[in-house]
């Protein structure tokens, strides 16, 4: 499959960081008023509710979503029952700038999940572009201490985060993979409305084991419906509908270098809005993160 990076497409690319780096920050931010799995089920069920009246199509009889309910859950899965509930629970015992740059790692796990899973062919530059942004996690990982990487100490939020980037990697390279030809496919809303509602069964299924698991409780409040609508506008129906359209564009593995721009959004969001200033090793870092790109990406 030809795919060609312009201007449209990056653009297209560019705005799921953005506003991925709001839903980081949105997360910290609700992490004490509402549990994080929770979250991630309250998010999707109001997508639901907007994206049905777009797309309620696809329950019809015939329509192809249940014909394809085995390849819809999966995405279900991933993108939604799985990404984005690692990524809340991560930002309990992380920070919104660390869960962002760990998440930077993504590259190497979109070329190496293409290469083990679905036959994909791995250039040169884009390893190089890989190896540069691996290194962009290690200095903030080492607090630019090099030394400090003999006696690194993963915090549970940084492993969840590792988990939720190697799923999304599944996730993306999942979403070219369809040869579905009905109008399920054909509509932006129909498509996702499909992923949405297994996604919305999975996260619902998560939820109510952490209820069941945990002393959890829900803190309602203005500051909770306004980051809910947020979370379930921004980062799941525009980023999505983006994204996925960015990733048939240029493909997955020159895609998931844009997702590097995410910690660079995030350092400056949680400067303004959680008072948690970017240090010297952040800007070596994200010089990397965006050298990584750049070389990934010239044809």
């Amino acid at each position: 499959m030809d795919h060609k990076l312009t201007p449209s497409t990056a653009l297209l690319l560019i705005i799921p960081p953005f506003l991925w780096a709001g839903n980081a920050v949105v997360g910290r931010m609700m992490s004490e008023l509402v549990p994080p799995i929770t979250l991630n089920f309250l998010r999707w069920a109001i997508a639901f509710i907007i994206l049905l009246p777009l797309g309620y199509s696809i329950f019809r009889k015939g329509s192809g979503l249940w014909a394809q309910r085995k390849r819809y859950a999966c995405l279900g899965l991933l993108g939604i029952g799985l990404y984005n509930a690692l990524q809340y629970m991560a930002l309990h015992s992380s920070t919104p700038i660390n869960v962002t740059l760990v998440g930077a790692s993504m590259p190497m796990w979109m070329l190496l999940t293409g290469f083990l899973f679905f036959e994909a062919r791995v250039l040169r530059k884009q390893v190089a572009g890989a190896a540069l942004s691996v290194i962009g996690v290690f200095v903030v990982l080492s607090h630019g201490e090099w030394r400090q990487l003999l006696g690194l100490r993963f915090v549970i939020g940084d492993l969840f985060m590792i988990v939720a980037t190697i799923v999304w990697a599944f996730y993306s390279w999942s979403l070219i993979q369809a040869r579905d030809s009905s109008e399920v496919r054909r509509n932006w809303a129909t498509f996702l409305l499909a992923q949405v509602s297994f996604g919305v069964v999975w996260s619902g299924i998560f939820a109510a084991g952490e209820w069941t698991l945990a002393d959890s409780r829900i803190q309602w409040g203005w500051p909770l419906a306004g980051a809910l609508a947020y979370v379930a506008i921004g980062p799941a129906i525009i980023a999505f509908r983006c994204w996925g359209l960015g990733v048939q564009r240029a493909g997955p593995s020159t895609a998931g270098f844009f997702n590097n721009l995410t910690p660079l959004f995030a350092a400056l969001m949680s400067s303004a809005f959680l008072g948690e200033m970017p240090q010297a090793y952040h800007a070596v870092a994200f010089a990397l993160i965006v050298s990584g790109i750049i070389l990934s990406s010239r044809r």
